[in-house]
């Protein structure tokens, strides 16, 4: 059983589902409207008030999550955190509040995970199929064949700042509302091209802003009935006619969600006109129905972020064998250094493969060059937490210490550190083959104790490792090899 937890613009929401047969089981769901992107100021500073609303929210959310035998549980949060310029000061309170890891992903992966959701509700595995899902801060549109995506895009436009910039007092006027379709064309005119190349059956709209823009259409009959072109510019002109969001009062939307549909209303009539999407059919499945079949995936072996890791080898040219050799290197010795707990394996796995992406800017600092790319690059199923991680291991392949030393304060990375640093020099001096009688500790020092005649048969581990003793008492850390 796992859960997901989806801090979005709009609202907190929380799914509990149970795999069977082959389907997600939803077994409970909370939502609550908290509206955290209206805590938001001019200069994107969240307001005291609205972290008091998210605090409180998630500690109702931990209460139910604690009802239920949970296997995995993940909590992501979308557009709002990812622009919040006091992020870091609400983050650990929420975290506290909630009881587990949060993480902020990038507008890309919200897109991946929205349209795994979707796929996972569609059992069509070959249709071509676009997704569009407006959200409060942001939207993501991505196109794809079945369960695989070919191209996803997060642009920052929503529900949220097109009601603070053409709606703020209720206020539906023809002029405003022109302006803001032009607004949102504009976010999209440049991608428009490259959507139209994929090309796609069937269209979907997977946000709760569409769907109670579907809701309202279809129960009042509004232009043919479904969400196309025609229904939409029918749904502005009853708004238009009213002139204020107080005054819409048809059924399909709850009074206090009107100057939210409002906003997504202009943001979808420009994404279809843009795209040249005649109609689009509404679905209950996105973020988090995507964030618990990515839980499953992980827990059967098939976790997407290894698939993302061959990718970037790829991508960037890097030696894969040369890349195998040094994380199965890494991995053995990290075992030998006795890690307390199980936090850093997967990641000294995924660094140690990517330690020479670097080298496809610059052979003189590759290490560098690589951390960079790691830290800021597209990795489909990494958190920005996770790529920092990873960014810092790659850092500390080699040369001083200093750069990273305040992170090797953890020392379980310390030791990923260590064993990524001994892998790479054993990889360059062929001595893979030779390392069963090893033995490492770090505890206050590093010792290592090397088998007779292993610095013999390869000398140019020698110099390799009074390097190494410089570098590691440099930051007060004894090195030692007998």
């Amino acid at each position: 059983m796992y859960a997901a937890v989806d801090l979005g613009s709009n609202s907190f929401r929380l799914h509990i589902g149970e795999p069977a047969g082959g389907r997600m089981h939803i077994v409970r769901t909370a939502r609550d409207p908290i509206r955290l992107a209206a805590g938001l100021d001019e200069d994107n500073v969240l307001s005291e008030a609205s972290m008091r609303t998210a605090i409180r929210c998630l500690e109702d959310f931990r209460k139910i999550l604690d009802e239920y035998p949970l296997d995995a549980v993940r909590v992501v949060a979308t557009n709002t955190m990812r622009v919040a310029r006091n992020a870091g000061v609400l983050l650990p309170l929420a975290e506290k509040a909630i009881g587990y890891p949060i993480e902020i992903i990038s507008g890309e992966e919200e897109g991946r995970l929205i349209y795994m959701g979707v796929s996972r509700a569609i059992d069509r595995p070959g249709e071509r199929r676009l997704v569009v899902d407006i959200g409060g801060g942001s939207t993501e549109v991505i196109a794809g064949v079945g369960p695989e995506i070919n191209l996803v895009e997060s642009f920052g436009i929503g529900t949220h700042p097109q009601n603070a910039a053409y709606f703020a007092d209720g206020r539906i006027l023809p002029h405003r509302f022109d302006a803001a379709v032009t607004a949102a064309r504009a976010r999209f005119e440049d991608a428009a091209a490259l959507y139209k190349e994929q090309g796609w059956d069937a269209a979907y709209g997977s946000s709760g802003t569409m769907r109670a823009i579907n809701e309202v259409i279809t129960r009042n009959m509004i232009g043919d009935g479904a969400v196309s072109q025609a229904s939409l510019y029918a749904l502005r002109d009853i708004l238009l006619e009213l002139g204020h969001v107080d005054a819409f009062s048809l059924p399909g939307v709850k009074r206090e969600r009107v100057p939210v549909m409002v906003g997504g209303l202009t943001v979808l009539i420009g994404v279809m006109q843009e795209l040249g999407i005649p109609r689009l059919a509404t679905i209950n499945a996105g973020l988090r129905l995507g964030v618990l079949s990515d839980l499953e995936l992980r827990a059967s072996q098939r976790d997407r972020r290894d698939f993302a890791i061959r990718a970037f080898i790829q991508r960037f040219g890097a030696d894969a064998r040369r890349a195998m050799r040094t994380c199965a290197i890494a991995s053995s010795l990290y075992e030998k250094l006795q890690p307390q707990g199980d936090n850093h394996h997967h990641y000294l796995a995924w660094s140690s493969m990517l330690h020479e992406v670097g080298l496809a800017v610059s052979m003189s600092g590759a290490h560098k060059h690589g951390a960079y790319l790691v830290e800021h690059a597209d990795l489909a199923g990494f958190t920005t937490r996770e790529q920092r991680l990873m960014s810092t291991l790659v850092l500390g392949q080699k040369g001083n210490l200093r750069k990273i030393r305040e992170e090797l304060g953890d020392m379980d990375l310390a030791k990923a550190v260590l064993a990524l640093r001994l892998a790479v020099v054993f990889m360059h001096a062929r001595a893979d083959d030779d390392l069963a009688g090893i033995r490492l500790r770090i505890k206050g020092r590093v010792d290592i104790e090397l088998p007779g005649d292993l610095l013999a048969r390869h000398p140019t581990l020698a110099p390799w490792f009074e390097k190494e003793e410089g570098f590691w008492n440099e930051i007060g850390l004894p090195f030692q090899v007998r």
